[in-house]
């Protein structure tokens, strides 16, 4: 329904003066005797003052406001759970929520039909296949508040078991529509084992020993016992034997094992099926673990015994994958013996120093290759021969000439995902002890910490990097870094922000660059079963400009070694390639395709896992459907009472809603009434100009 009015924005009497213009003024035109008829004399007058009273009128500027009603029927959604736990008790509903739908739709109401995966399901009801790995009931439910923003949806019959394993509970969210729960499956506890979690790390090291823990869940079983097994490929690697000694118990198992084999090896936990059981799709457990071969090398050279040696090797050991040795020079270091291998990085203490105290072997380690350097500055470093084997800053300072200084994180440094909120704490910190001087950055040298002198916020640089040139640096100019540890500890209990700043630092320098023309890579290392798994592509020219077009082959291999090849082109802006349908298990990949004429290939694995979410809890959750029907005004009620959800619907149907929109436009902007005006001055015109007058 529309709604049309005019708005005066003068008093309404001005119309008789624009109808007296118009008027008056074809009485003055046409008052001379004219040389055709009357009646042409009349009309042709009429059609004149026509145009000048509506003219006169447009210029009082009148607005038009519109009004338009709509109606909005109400809505409702029938949210399906169409998880694996609901496929024995699910598909007996569905007929009758067919029957809901037709009758909803009868007394005019908009019906429609969500599930998990989709927000409009239009097939037949009773084809709705129930094979979900996950349930999120709160993202169903936030799915329908989102679609129907600002429409008129009045409730929502969910269909669900209550198990939710992924998300929020849905009692804890808002919803603007009631809620009414339809119960499905068995509240009474199951007779089961299953393993219901599993803990392991996600790396371990080649050779080495480590942990695999499995927690073992048994409900109904007691005074009897089963076995648990370890196994890869196959073959059994270790059992335990557990005995139940409740009802409801809880066991947990370690086992120990190592790998000779590199890579990211598939494991598996079976517990032995014991008579009885509800189902045993949860006696089975999947574990990856990458095994890996070697770790970071890092070679840690100091001038003299000092508390900041402790500290960095604390940082750096809390990361499993560096390999820490220390230096400490002693009185007469050309006699002593240093690591001959090859290191990823090497963190220099006060070294250069003012005695120059073991240069030479300082030397020796720079001048064998581009190894990345770490150099942490002191009161006895050399400031000038570490400005010159440093190719982050230069510092000009008189020898044992200092300054104590704090830090201030420099927030327009972006190389790194740092928290500036949590570096602030370093402006509370202990000064450290740094050269004084002049302080002057290098060629795309970045400062991550100004150094700040008392309460002077300065602009001098105290921590520095530089990942442009031929080799890697980075620079602390202080000493003391031992007491900003302890001090964070003190204020908040914990080691994070100082210990997160050098870590990532040091990740950063010592990072190997990839010089690779051709990258193909998936976006993560794990997926679950039934994710779509993509593969970024990357292909660069001989000056590394990405370039497009190029055919790329790639292979995917299980762990059984079923090849299964795609072929796919990158473009610009569609550089992905996405695939679905992968079985659980470790599985290898191989890239290849023609670059200048060379055959150019990348290889990589990544992980499908099948999580088993739905095969943990079997137990239907009644109480918080019914805790969710009743924080949103709606009913709660089990899957034969469906009948009556229905009346209950069908007699407290919600009203139409109308919605209304004003428009307020000036009238003058209406494109009709220049047509208006266009036609009543041609039809004067042409009339007269027919008559022989202009």
């Amino acid at each position: 329904m529309l709604l049309t009015e005019i708005i005066f924005q003068t008093s309404p009497w001005y119309i008789g003066f624009c109808l007296l213009l118009g008027a008056a003024y074809a009485f003055f035109l046409y008052q001379p005797k004219p040389v055709w008829s009357k009646l042409l004399n009349t009309g042709l007058a009429i059609l004149r003052g026509a145009l000048v009273s509506i003219i006169a009128f447009l210029l009082l500027n009148p607005l038009l406001r519109s009004i338009q009603t709509l109606v909005d029927k109400p809505k409702v959604v029938i949210a399906i759970d169409n998880s694996e736990s609901m496929a024995n008790d699910g598909p007996k509903t569905l007929s009758a929520l067919a029957t809901l739908r037709e009758a909803l739709a009868d007394e005019g109401l908009e019906v429609a039909v969500q599930t998990l995966n989709s927000e409009n399901y239009q097939d037949e009801l009773p084809k709705l296949k129930f094979d979900r790995t996950t349930t999120n009931l709160s993202d169903l439910l936030n799915n329908a508040k989102t679609n129907y923003e600002g429409r008129n949806l009045t409730d929502v019959v969910l269909l669900t078991d209550g198990i939710s394993n992924q998300g929020l509970a849905p009692t804890y969210g808002t919803y603007p529509f009631r809620i009414h729960s339809i119960g499905v499956g068995d509240t009474l506890p199951k007779r089961d084992v299953s393993i219901k979690a599993v803990s392991a790390n996600k790396i371990a090291y080649l050779g080495n020993q480590f942990p695999i823990q499995a927690d073992i869940v048994a409900s109904g079983f007691q005074g009897q016992t089963a076995t648990i097994s370890l196994r890869q490929n196959g073959s059994t690697i270790s059992t335990q034997r557990i005995a139940f000694g409740q009802k409801e118990d809880f066991k947990q198992v370690t086992f120990q094992t190592s790998s000779t084999q590199k890579g990211v090896q598939h494991y598996t936990l079976d517990v032995e099926s014991l008579k009885g059981e509800f189902t045993t799709r949860n006696n089975h457990r999947d574990v990856y673990i990458d095994i890996i071969d070697g770790k970071e090398k890092v070679l840690m050279l100091a001038l003299a015994t000092h508390p900041d040696i402790k500290a960095i090797r604390t940082i750096l050991e809390k990361n499993l994958n560096y390999e820490v040795d220390v230096k400490i020079f002693g009185v007469n270091p050309a006699a002593e013996t240093f690591p001959e291998k090859k290191y990823d990085l090497i963190i220099l203490h006060q070294l250069p120093d003012l005695f120059n105290i073991g240069g030479d072997i300082v030397q020796r380690y720079l001048q064998r290759d581009n190894t990345p350097v770490f150099f942490i500055l002191g009161s006895q470093s050399n400031t000038s021969k570490v400005s010159q084997l440093n190719s982050a800053v230069t510092v000009v300072s008189n020898p044992g000439q200092i300054d104590k200084v704090s830090g201030r994180f420099n927030p327009n440094f972006k190389l790194l995902n740092l928290d500036a909120d949590k570096l602030s704490i370093l402006e509370k910190m202990p000064p450290l002890t740094v050269p004084f001087g002049e302080y002057r950055l290098m060629p795309g040298s970045e400062t991550i910490l100004f150094q700040n002198v008392g309460n002077l916020r300065t602009n001098k640089p105290l921590l520095i990097l530089n990942t442009g040139g031929a080799r890697k640096s980075a620079v602390l100019a202080g000493e003391g870094i031992w007491q900003w540890r302890l001090e964070e500890y003190a204020l908040t209990d914990k080691q994070e922000a100082v210990d997160e700043l050098l870590q990532k630092v040091i990740q950063l320098i010592s990072v190997k660059e990839d010089k690779r023309k051709f990258r193909v890579y998936p976006l993560a290392n794990e997926y679950n079963v039934g994710d779509k798994v993509t593969f970024e592509t990357e292909v660069y020219n001989d000056i590394y400009e990405k370039i497009y077009g190029q055919s790329i082959r790639l292979e995917i291999t299980d762990e059984k070694g079923k090849v299964q090849p795609y072929t796919y082109t990158n473009g610009e802006g569609n550089s992905r390639f996405e695939l679905s349908g992968l079985q659980q298990g470790v599985h290898q990949f191989k890239a290849t395709t023609s670059l200048n004429n060379k055959i150019e290939s990348v290889t990589g694995q990544f992980i499908v896992r099948d999580l088993a979410l739905e095969s943990l809890t079997n137990t239907a959750d009644y109480g918080m459907l019914r805790a969710l029907a009743q924080q949103s005004s709606g009913q709660f009620v089990k899957a034969n009472q469906i009948e009556q959800l229905k009346d209950y619907l069908l007699k407290n149907k919600s009203v139409d809603r109308l919605d209304s929109t004003e428009d307020l436009s000036e009238l003058i902007q209406n494109k009709w009434l220049f047509f208006l005006l266009l036609l009543l001055a041609t039809l004067e015109w042409g009339t007269r100009k027919y008559q022989g007058s202009y």
